[in-house]
């Protein structure tokens, strides 16, 4: 198994890291939360079970301040209705940042839908829904953030499917001076999960189970979150993911994004005049002005 790590020291031995791993050694990245006796590792895999006494999650043991954070995720199979397998990566409450996959069960033959949210200062409600062009129940697929000063893409099997971008300069709020846990997790959410929780988990098919393979980390990482940790991993221009090659999508990605925003976005809370009004989110593109 290959681990490539690269040390950066400063004047104070404080060391920031950016490697990437494998989840050979998920016992090295992360711990269990909850539900430790959910989480079976065995043959580079890493399942997680829900049943009606638990379901479980685990955490990573560092903080990362941008970069690139991929899981490889097989979802449950079958009827898997009122199950949530999230994905997602978090700051401390109260003010917590927060970027999320949430994989929201569905009924057997009935698409699984992702939602894909971003929580600045504590505030959410930036929900986006999408369809898969495939069925993430029969293999593993990569799910991907790339996070730098100027957005934040989320991608699928390197399909960027959501782009959330630094809109500061119209007074929105976007996460850059948080350091984040990576996490996973297997829960029950059928008070809203499934058809807005019309549709309830079916015990008769637990456990359910959804399985993560591979890890790959690219980012700035922390043994303990201080200023000057926060303040040297937050350094414009320091790190890979900020080079000019990285301020904006080229063409293709430009088109792969269209293509997914276009055929597979279901729900985006831009144009949810409903429950917003007219005091859309500032970051929200002012033509956005439709329930779709």
């Amino acid at each position: 198994m290959s681990k490539q790590i690269v040390i950066s020291f400063s004047l104070l031995v404080i060391h920031v890291l950016s490697f990437m791993a494998s989840a050979a050694n998920f016992s090295d990245l992360f711990i269990p939360v909850w539900g430790s006796d959910h989480i079976v590792t065995q043959e580079n895999q890493t399942s997680l079970y829900l049943d009606q006494s638990s379901g479980c999650g685990f955490v990573s043991k560092s903080k990362y301040l941008f970069g690139k954070t991929t899981a490889q995720i097989k979802l449950v199979e079958g009827d898997s209705a009122g199950t949530i397998t999230a994905f997602y990566l978090s700051s401390e409450e109260p003010y917590h940042d927060e970027l999320d996959f949430e994989f929201l069960g569905n009924v057997s033959g009935q698409p699984y839908l992702i939602q894909t949210n971003v929580f600045v200062n504590g505030t959410g409600n930036r929900e986006q829904r999408h369809k898969l062009w495939f069925d993430p129940t029969i293999g593993f697929h990569n799910y991907t953030f790339f996070w730098n000063h100027q957005y934040i893409l989320f991608q699928v099997d390197d399909i960027p499917i959501r782009m959330y971008t630094n809109e500061e300069s119209k007074g929105a709020p976007f996460p850059k001076s948080r350091a984040m846990d990576i996490h996973g997790s297997l829960w029950n959410g059928e008070d809203w999960a499934t058809q807005g929780g019309a549709i309830k988990t079916n015990w008769s098919n637990a456990p359910f189970v959804a399985k993560f393979g591979s890890f790959e980390v690219d980012s700035c990482a922390m043994a303990a979150e201080t200023q000057f940790d926060v303040l040297k991993c937050g350094k414009k221009g320091k790190f890979w993911w900020d080079k000019s090659t990285y301020k904006k999508l080229d063409k293709k990605q430009q088109a792969k994004l269209k293509w997914a925003q276009t055929n597979l976005l279901e729900y985006d809370y831009c144009k949810d005049t409903a429950r917003f009004g007219n005091q859309m989110p500032k970051e929200c593109p002012k033509k956005s002005t439709k329930t779709k």
